[in-house]
């Protein structure tokens, strides 16, 4: 799967948001050590912007940055050939046609690193877009996910449930009960039987803090 295919497969940015906020909270409960956790949400990013974040501990990572003039979602391979460490520069094409509503966030320093993004594929959507853009990059040959597209979204292209609790109990290598994740994933008030479920140790009251960090609905 490529960029462009990423493309067809994301949807609008309000369901984007509410889904990485989701898998936020989900992490959340199974991972209560922030540092270890694979999602996260930042609901007060910088005035008016919200930030979702996945990074595996491995040196791979992606961002999805939500402004009010559209959105735009970075990725980051380390093992891709892509990788702006190879040549002390981004790969051409990547970043060229961002528009300039959402330079900043393609420049944001949050995400640099010697002077350059640290990112092998990238997408955009401005606010009034009916569809995800990206780049036009010629890809290295011969390899068949070059700048990581394919496995680093994942867990934006395939949505469900059942995709998450597949990721979690593998990555947690603990149980992950299926109803309470399509509880979360469907935004709908945190319940004490919920937490439970899915973390017999945490408490609903144990969460305040991710709840409101993220910005996930109460009752």
């Amino acid at each position: 799967m490529t960029a462009n295919d990423v493309a067809l497969l994301l949807p609008a940015p309000d369901l984007l948001r509410d889904h990485c906020r989701a898998l936020a909270v989900l992490d959340a409960i199974l991972c209560p050590e922030w540092p270890e956790r694979y999602f996260s949400f930042d609901a007060d990013w910088a005035p008016g912007e919200q930030l979702a974040a996945m990074k595996n501990g491995s040196g791979d990572e992606y961002s999805v940055t939500f402004t009010p003039a559209g959105s735009f979602l970075r990725g980051f391979d380390h093992e891709s050939p892509m990788s702006p460490y190879s040549e002390d520069r981004v790969w051409p094409g990547v970043l060229d046609e961002v528009p300039a509503e959402l330079r900043s966030c393609a420049e944001e320093p949050a995400f640099t690193d010697h002077g350059f993004t640290v990112v092998t594929v990238a997408l955009w959507r401005l606010a009034d877009d009916e569809q995800w853009h990206t780049g036009t990059v010629d890809l290295p040959p011969g390899l068949p996910d070059p700048d990581g597209a394919d496995w680093l979204f994942q867990s934006l292209t395939d949505r469900s449930a059942e995709a998450y609790v597949d990721f979690a109990s593998d990555y947690y290598e603990v149980p992950v009960d299926l109803a309470a994740v399509r509880h979360v994933l469907a935004l709908r008030p945190l319940t004490t039987e919920v937490v439970r479920a899915l973390n017999p140790e945490l408490t609903l009251a144990d969460l305040a803090d991710d709840l409101d960090e993220t910005g996930y609905p109460t009752a």
